[in-house]
């Protein structure tokens, strides 16, 4: 069988061995759970509950009118203890809604459907998944409800579910399309009719032989659905990696997947969609694996959101030795995180225990134009000269580059001889860009 690629990208060290073969387990239920009301790209919520109200699982904590936005949910019933600016996962401050868990769990689901993909109107399953708060679960965190509303000049005839996966270390994707293959299919319908997409198309890396063997399975009577393999190569997973592997299309500069017919979505999100419509369950909580050579037990857990990452740690046995970093994610894209109390977003993919003595820290040389930046770029871009013009705070040459085409991967720095911090002056230059252009336009 064809394995298919992209051009160009890197082969890290994957070290998936420590938590591939741990089933999905979960925690005892935490002391105190945290919502951030940011949990997605888009505008900002507004809290619809007040301090010292009883919760119920699943009900509405906060929305906004906006379109471009995912609402939130409590993860556990119980009583609002605070509603105040607390430390983000992903730096500053955000505003967040703490619950104190009861005892007794109730729920508090909207309704579902147990009808066919083809027998709920498209728009019916846009709802539900707006009404769910779900996001793109692979870390983008994009409202999905705004992923599946295409526009009338648009039209989309293939949906990509996401499971390559190539995230070293992050091994929660893999568990999922072992254990809740059915479910992705299932999610995967829902999709395909929210979009009007003709096939469906799941992309698994070629190191997960047992998860491309379970999906197969799970898609045996669908003729409209195909697994295809793909090379072990970061970052596969990129979406603009995988539709060049797949369908061999090219996302122009600027533009988006629907504007060569594809949707992605990652196995997650599937999931999550699948669960919404059929259950009537928002995102309330997730998978992610918890890992790395600092942690004692590394496994794949499924927390409730807000659940503080101290006692992910916890469970999984807490550190070998003093830790060095904490990332919640993968090494090459996740974020180091400066305290271990910050809570599980929906974002939140895996939790990566480096231990200290382990690390490595390195000054960086002068650039020796080796170019091979340039050569492993997934996205041609001039890394090199990106970071240049970034130090020189040249905003217009830095869009002349295509910087904002950059999908931060982190592959120029992880190649790169003289240890040069590439994709973080190119994420300093693509915020200056986008504030700058933000301004002029009045925003």
């Amino acid at each position: 069988m064809s394995i298919s690629t992209f051009k160009k990208g890197v082969h890290p060290p994957y070290n998936k061995q420590l938590s591939q073969s741990k089933q999905i387990a979960t925690i005892d239920q935490p002391e105190e759970i945290t919502i951030p009301l940011q949990q997605h790209i888009g505008a900002p919520l507004k809290p619809v509950v007040e301090k010292g109200e009883e919760v119920k699982r699943g009900q509405l904590l906060a929305d906004t009118d906006s379109f471009v936005a995912a609402p939130v949910h409590a993860s556990l019933a119980g009583k609002v203890t605070a509603i105040e600016k607390v430390p983000s996962p992903q730096g500053g401050r955000v505003l967040a809604i703490k619950i104190d868990p009861a005892e007794e769990q109730k729920n508090d689901f909207f309704a579902a459907s147990e009808k066919e993909p083809e027998d709920i109107a498209p728009d019916k399953i846009r709802q539900a998944v707006r009404k769910a708060g779900i996001v793109g679960m692979g870390g983008a965190m994009f409202p999905t409800h705004v992923k599946l509303s295409v526009p009338e000049d648009k039209e989309i005839d293939t949906l990509i579910i996401n499971g390559a996966e190539c995230e070293p270390y992050l091994t929660i994707d893999h568990r999922l399309m072992l254990e809740k293959s059915e479910k992705i299919v299932t999610g995967l319908r829902f999709l395909m009719r929210a979009t009007g997409a003709e096939r469906g198309i799941i992309g698994i890396e070629d190191n997960k032989p047992d998860a491309i063997k379970a999906l197969k399975s799970a898609t045996a009577n669908f003729t409209d659905i195909t697994v295809e393999i793909t090379e072990t190569k970061y970052p596969q997973g990129g979406e603009k990696m995988l539709i060049k592997a797949l369908l061999d299309r090219e996302v122009p500069v600027g533009g988006l997947p629907l504007d060569v017919g594809i949707v992605v979505n990652n196995v997650a999100t599937a999931i999550a969609v699948a669960a919404a419509v059929n259950e009537g369950k928002p995102l309330i909580d997730r998978g992610l694996t918890i890992t790395g050579e600092g942690i004692n037990n590394p496994g794949n857990y499924q927390v409730p959101i807000g659940t503080p990452v101290a006692k992910i740690i916890e469970a999984a046995g807490g550190f070998t030795g003093e830790p060095g970093k904490v990332i919640l994610g993968g090494p090459m894209m996740g974020q180091a995180q400066a305290s271990i109390d910050v809570p599980v977003i929906k974002g939140t993919s895996g939790v990566l225990v480096l231990p200290k003595d382990k690390l490595e820290s390195y000054s960086p040389a002068p650039c020796i134009n080796c170019a091979r930046c340039v050569d492993i770029c997934p996205m041609s871009l001039v890394p090199t000269r990106l970071e240049k013009m970034a130090q020189k705070e040249n905003l217009d040459l830095l869009e002349e580059f295509q910087v904002m085409n950059c999908i931060e991967c982190g592959s120029c720095s992880y190649i790169c001889p003289a240890q040069r911090p590439l994709v973080h002056y190119i994420r300093i230059g693509k915020a200056a860009v986008t504030a700058r252009n933000k301004s002029e336009q009045g925003g």
